[in-house]
């Protein structure tokens, strides 16, 4: 009779195994109401993971400070004034360049007006009627475009206001980093995957700040110099646009080469626009589509493919600060759903880079949970 009940019982429990199909369907709609959830709140998931992200760039500075036999508090001091210095740095060199932008544009009143007329006759030789040559150049003005740059201004000043919240969590962060080596030491004992996953994340993303910090910084001094080589304003405010957009993968070079391009047009005429898009175009598409990302895919294990695909999808949710931020935010899940769990590793092969060296399986914790 036992033998008959538990054979019993085992077909029972097949007959009711949920199908892979429903585990899937199901798998999807939690990853809906997720990411919904996530949407709704991007207000504060933005600024927290912001925090995480410069936590995990700055936390070297206290393992430096503890290895040389430093007080923990120290450590801690250090990192958050690394943070603050970079971010009152940008921000204040931001809203500094956004007040000269606002200043100068109203400048070029008259200069719009004459480009308006030569496209308007332009238009009207090919034949196009005066309401649509109407309807389509009369919402340009350079007092909206004025107005767009105080808006700009008003969301980097809206920025300062949300530092406090930031900087408190940077504080808190900070606080728990001096134990996170004694912490990640005691999860690796219990479970090697799951502290291996998370100091994947870290590490990548520390390759990732570094790689793209290190080509901003060189784009960012290339298209700067060339920009007051040829006479186009305001050179370091477009050199710093250059470096902020770096972070953005895949199209941050053509959210870069906008707007000084369009202050050349309107600064010197066509010609200047021309070559300033070109020089942008030769600089960029070198650096930051051949060089960069053979540096980039290296050092975070992401295809080119799933690093556009992650822009795209953190900018929906997240905003902005979504599509800066996307590729750690794109570890951060990798680690939590693919990299925790021994029986889904086999999805980096998909995700990862095509040209990427293989992993050394020396360093891979052993498949326990």
């Amino acid at each position: 009779m036992d033998k008959s009940s538990s054979a019993t019982e085992v077909r029972v429990a097949e007959d009711w195994s949920i199908p892979r199909g429903l585990i899937v369907l199901l798998s999807v709609a939690a990853a809906v109401v997720a990411i919904a959830g996530m949407k709704a709140f991007s207000g504060v998931i933005g600024p927290v993971f912001l925090a995480l992200m410069l936590t995990v760039a700055v936390q070297p500075i206290q393992e430096w400070a503890q290895r040389r036999g430093w007080p923990a508090w120290t450590g801690m001091v250090g990192a958050l004034l690394a943070v603050i210095a970079i971010l009152v740095g940008i921000g204040g060199a931001l809203a500094l360049s956004a007040v000269q932008l606002a200043t100068l544009l109203p400048q070029y009143d008259d200069k719009l007006n004459e480009l308006l007329d030569h496209g308007r006759g332009w238009l009207s030789n090919w034949g196009v009627g005066d309401e649509q040559i109407h309807n389509a150049l009369n919402g340009i003005d350079v007092g909206k475009a004025a107005g767009v740059v105080e808006q700009v201004l008003g969301g980097v000043l809206g920025l300062f206001s949300n530092l406090f919240f930031v900087l408190a969590l940077l504080l808190f962060m900070a606080f728990d980093g001096m134990s996170m080596g004694r912490r990640i030491q005691v999860v690796k004992e219990q479970r090697p995957a799951i502290a291996q996953a998370l100091l994947s994340f870290a590490n990548g993303t520390r390759r990732y700040l570094v790689v793209s910090t290190v080509f901003g910084a060189i784009v960012a001094v290339l298209d700067g110099g060339a920009l007051w080589l040829m006479g186009v304003p305001l050179p370091v405010l477009w050199a710093l646009l250059s470096f902020i957009t770096n972070y953005i993968p895949n199209v941050g070079f053509v959210i870069g080469v906008i707007p000084p391009a369009l202050l050349a047009l309107l600064d010197s005429g066509p010609v200047l626009m021309i070559w300033v898009i070109v020089v942008y175009s030769v600089i960029n598409f070198v650096i930051q589509s051949i060089i960069q990302p053979k540096f980039v895919g290296d050092a975070v294990g992401l295809g080119v493919t799933v690093t556009f695909l992650s822009l795209v999808f953190w900018a929906w949710v997240i905003g902005a600060l979504g599509a800066l931020l996307a590729i750690p935010l794109t570890l951060l899940v990798k680690a939590l759903l693919l990299d925790m769990d021994p029986s889904t590793r086999w999805a980096d092969v998909l995700i990862g880079a095509p040209m990427g060296k293989p992993a050394d399986k020396s360093d891979a914790p052993p498949d326990k949970q």
